[in-house]
């Protein structure tokens, strides 16, 4: 991706913003995480504010070299904002993470849609929600920050068809977490993730509210 994609002034600390920061200590405590991330990470390009941030989320710069974007996952990021596309969460902990504030996208996690589904008792809620919500998931945002068997049963839509705008993808564990996002990777769709077994809710929602942060400041 090209460094143009964003204004200059985007990455640079006198534009910084965080709409998720309500109050002024939020706000220092904030913006001082942020000069730390860009000097220990860089400041070049859209996905180095998704390193960054992702890095704040979990206290460790070492997330910066574990982030992957694949198929322009940023342009297609803020172009389903722009249209308002739906986002659809794993957990009710990711879709409380997102920020609300900047967009109209609509957030539901995939656990609060009956599946209604035979094969329900025998997979994992997650998964059970996602093939539920099939038919809206053209065009959408998913994100999957915890369920690694959710992703995998997307990668399967996706390779039969089913097209989201973009996939945050970062399911944390040993069992079959790093292998999905490993297929994730493989398939031809925008969309974030990070090597190895960890992962979870906070980078998931970091990615996202980078996102929204880039979308509300090009407005």
């Amino acid at each position: 991706m090209s460094e143009e994609s964003l204004r200059p002034g985007d990455t640079t600390g006198n534009t910084y913003i965080d709409i998720g920061a309500d109050t002024q200590e939020g706000y220092s405590i904030s913006s001082r995480s942020r000069e730390m991330a860009r000097k220990a990470i860089g400041d070049k390009t859209p996905e180095d504010r998704i390193r960054q941030r992702c890095s704040i989320a979990v206290g460790d710069f070492a997330m910066a070299d574990l982030m992957r974007f694949c198929n322009d996952p940023i342009p297609a990021g803020l172009a389903a904002l722009s249209a308002g596309a739906p986002i659809f969460t794993d957990i009710r902990m990711v879709e409380t993470g997102i920020q609300k504030k900047g967009h109209s996208s609509r957030v539901t996690c995939v656990l609060d849609i009956p599946s209604g589904s035979e094969d329900s008792g025998t997979i994992t809620r997650t998964s059970a929600g996602f093939l539920a919500a099939r038919d809206q998931l053209d065009g959408s945002i998913i994100m999957i920050g915890n369920a690694p068997s959710a992703l995998l049963v997307v990668c399967d839509m996706i390779r039969g068809g089913c097209r989201p705008a973009l996939v945050i993808g970062t399911p944390v564990g040993f069992v079959n977490a790093a292998e999905s996002k490993e297929v994730l990777r493989a398939v031809a769709i925008p969309s974030i993730s990070n090597e190895g077994t960890r992962g979870g809710t906070p980078i998931a929602v970091a990615a996202l509210n980078e996102i929204i942060t880039m979308f509300v400041s090009r407005q």
